[in-house]
């Protein structure tokens, strides 16, 4: 659903709920620091949402004024004011449509969920849904592990400001995407490697091209991972459909989403 030709809202929830609380007490306050306390935000923590939001918005919607309130304050644009009222008629509608869906479904907001993940676009070749198993905090970056079907796993390492923006928890549900290029082939398991990702399954088919191929492997919780390899490499590593193979790549690769 897009918003004023300049927003997207809906099924990609650019904007959470805390995001759309920020602009309306920032409406109602006239002072980020305020609004920011009023919702529980660091100062810091408020500005990197305001930029967020607006560089997410062909226009912006929220400016900061010189004079008012302590000497200076910051102000919704026309544009954010029309987005929090189009929010609050989505927010409305939303309502209505999860209570139809109850009627369909034991578990609607899970059936939501899935609806919301499989019509998500992404030029990231490889999505996974999954659950956050651990959290390892570190001074900068934290490292995050995924549990995908069966007994795969998926480590990813990002920063402390995106753990804490997207409120990752043990047991939360995440995505992680990887781009195929990430993804480094071996014909066997590798050995004294950096990358924090070391997978293994079955060739299920290979797509040459002129120069490059996909792979796509079968993971053994049936999960596909796939990857971009010159066909160069395919012939050197002996790669077949059938035949076992290792893929690994970097915990830095892989962004998670929620």
């Amino acid at each position: 659903m897009r918003v004023s030709g300049s927003l997207l809202l809906g099924s990609n929830q650019q904007l959470n709920e805390k995001r759309i609380e920020l602009l309306r007490r920032i409406d109602q306050l006239g002072s980020l620091s305020a609004a920011a306390k009023a919702v529980g935000l660091s100062y810091k923590g408020a500005w990197d949402s305001i930029d967020a939001i607006n560089n997410l918005s062909d226009k912006e919607l929220v400016c900061r004024v010189s004079g008012g309130r302590g000497g200076g304050g910051s102000t919704l644009t026309a544009e954010g004011k029309k987005v929090l009222q189009l929010y609050d008629l989505f927010a409305t509608a939303h309502g209505r449509f999860m209570d139809e869906l109850s009627s369909h479904s034991d578990n609607p907001q899970e059936a939501y969920n899935f609806l919301r993940r499989v019509t998500m676009k992404t030029s990231a070749r490889n999505q996974f849904s999954g659950k956050v198993i651990s959290i390892r905090h570190g001074s900068v970056n934290d490292e995050v592990a995924l549990q995908l079907s069966g007994d795969d796993q998926i480590t990813a390492i990002i920063t402390r400001d995106s753990v804490k923006n997207m409120e990752l928890s043990v047991g939360k549900k995440a995505y992680a995407l990887i781009k195929a290029s990430s993804v480094i082939l071996a014909d066997e398991k590798p050995h004294g490697i950096s990358a924090r990702n070391v997978l293994s399954g079955t060739i299920e088919r290979i797509v040459l091209g002129g120069v490059n191929a996909e792979v796509i492997i079968a993971l053994p919780g049936q999960t596909r991972l796939a990857a971009v390899v010159t066909r160069e490499s395919v012939s050197n590593l002996g790669l077949k459909e059938g035949a076992n193979a290792w893929a690994f790549f970097k915990a830095s690769s892989v962004i998670l989403g929620v």
